[in-house]
């Protein structure tokens, strides 16, 4: 039976003891039921994984002790997905999905044609919310790094401050679009191995507008075809992340 796990954040993984409480302290206690004694693994979303054990409860808090430390290095291509908002619940889908195929940075994008608009005052909730369905799914997935998340941001802002990646990408719906395999040996053949950085660019339903599009390219964003299937903005996403963690982050063989 896999040991529970635990999210502790970064700026209080160095207490002593080490403590869970709030949302994860109702976890361990009301919803899984566990006690002093029991065995426990705790992450920090950056890499480093204890595993411990309960040691007293005190008024909702989980006292934990260590008993062997461990530190995941990160996959070995950082991948980011800029992802333009979808409406209803389908961003946490993607968040949710996402970190379980170890991507390493999320930036949100309001595009012109994304529907979804959020007030000011919306953003903190939101990213909140968003924050906790990347802990549940490194929770379940046995995943120790947290994606960063930035924004959100509009195309042009993104693009503005656009950091270089080895292998910049948009999906595309148009005619100058190649497969994701001619793209990735096109880059093997210029540099004689994978890329250790990859963005992949992924727009609302209709696609991005002609001039964000133009922005991607100008920013050296290769368009990339996802199939003859017109897929949902959600679809692409997971579809583009499998292909990205399957060529970029296994074994070569």
């Amino acid at each position: 039976m896999s040991t529970h796990r635990f999210y502790i954040s970064p700026d209080r993984w160095s207490l002593k003891p080490l403590l869970l409480d709030e949302s994860e302290a109702h976890h361990c206690l009301d919803v899984l039921r566990l006690g002093v004694r029991s065995r426990v693994v705790v992450f920090n979303g950056r890499g480093a994984e204890i595993t411990a054990e309960i040691t007293a409860i005190e008024k909702g808090v989980v006292h934990l002790k260590e008993l062997i430390s461990a530190k995941m290095e990160p996959l070995r291509c950082a991948i980011t997905l800029a992802q333009a908002i979808p409406k209803g619940k389908n961003m946490d889908l993607i968040i949710q999905k996402a970190t379980e195929l170890g991507v390493a940075k999320i930036v949100p994008l309001f595009s012109d044609r994304t529907v979804v608009q959020l007030e000011e005052g919306e953003l903190p909730k939101k990213r909140e919310k968003w924050k906790q369905v990347m802990i549940e799914a490194a929770k379940q997935s046995g995943q120790d790094w947290l994606p960063e998340v930035a924004g959100p941001l509009t195309p042009k802002q993104f693009f503005a401050e656009f950091d270089r990646y080895e292998l910049p990408l948009i999906a595309s719906l148009q005619n100058d679009a190649r497969s994701f395999k001619k793209v990735l040996a096109n880059f093997r053949e210029q540099h004689g191995r994978r890329p250790n950085s990859a963005l992949i660019l992924i727009g609302p339903e209709g696609d991005f507008t002609p001039a964000e599009t133009s922005w991607a390219k100008s920013a050296g964003c290769v368009p990339v075809s996802l199939g003859p299937i017109v897929l949902r903005t959600e679809t692409a996403a997971i579809y583009s992340l499998s292909v990205l963690a399957y060529e970029l982050q296994g074994a070569e063989g």
